[in-house]
């Protein structure tokens, strides 16, 4: 028979008390597990910059310098282009009608050669109404017409500064003088200066107010000061 002493089971249940006591320090001391940093923010993407506006486009100085009263290019699209009752040139019918038509007298009245022109004819009746001029032939788009124009070299060649002469215009022929005309009238609406080989047109120069389709007789009238 085995006999326990009685100190024993004093001995046996602290040791049993400090091995619980150790393993709760044990449990106290474990680390916590590290949790993960915080993510850094993505950085912006760079920006940009705008860049730098266009410089403002300067504007081209006239080719020419236009007659007085006068502005633009000077080209035949883009003529020095004048208003109201500004002329260069002066056209008077001397009351003639000849084998080729009406004879106009032209007066230069600009201070250079000019060498192409545009001239614009109008007609009139007794009561001075404008009279229309019959279109030519039966074709379907004849129509008629306020005027008639032609342009070019009408002068057979160049006209001085204050030259005067007298021509019968190409498209003004006899058969094509509408009846009952009393009164005939024309503008220059158009010219073109000539070079110094006076053989080419330098520049241009227009009047389209001059020549409206529906003009009174007398014209355009310069303003009185």
């Amino acid at each position: 028979m085995h006999i326990v002493n009685k100190w024993t089971i004093p001995w046996v249940t602290a040791a049993v008390f400090l091995t619980s006591m150790g393993c709760e320090e044990e449990k106290k001391e474990t680390p916590k597990a590290q949790t993960a940093p915080p993510k850094a923010e993505p950085s912006a993407a760079p920006v940009a910059s705008a860049p730098a506006p266009a410089p403002a486009p300067t504007e081209t100085a006239p080719a020419v310098e236009c007659p007085k009263g006068s502005t633009g290019q000077g080209t035949f699209d883009k003529p020095c282009e004048a208003t109201g009752a500004e002329r260069l040139m002066e056209v008077t019918w001397n009351g003639k009608i000849d084998d080729k038509g009406p004879v106009f007298k032209v007066i230069n009245k600009s201070p250079s050669t000019i060498l192409h022109g545009k001239v614009v004819v109008y007609y009139y009746d007794k009561a001075g109404k404008q009279i229309e001029i019959p279109p030519v032939g039966d074709a379907a788009n004849n129509k008629p017409k306020p005027f008639h124009t032609c342009s070019g070299n009408i002068f057979s060649g160049v006209m001085k500064p204050a030259e005067k002469a007298f021509f019968n215009f190409s498209c003004t022929k006899k058969d094509r003088v509408p009846e009952g005309v009393k009164a005939i009238e024309a503008e220059i609406q158009m010219v073109g200066f000539a070079d110094d080989t006076e053989k080419k047109v330098s520049y241009y120069w227009r009047n389209a107010e001059l020549t409206p389709e529906a003009r009174p007789k007398g014209g355009v009238k310069a303003k009185k000061k």
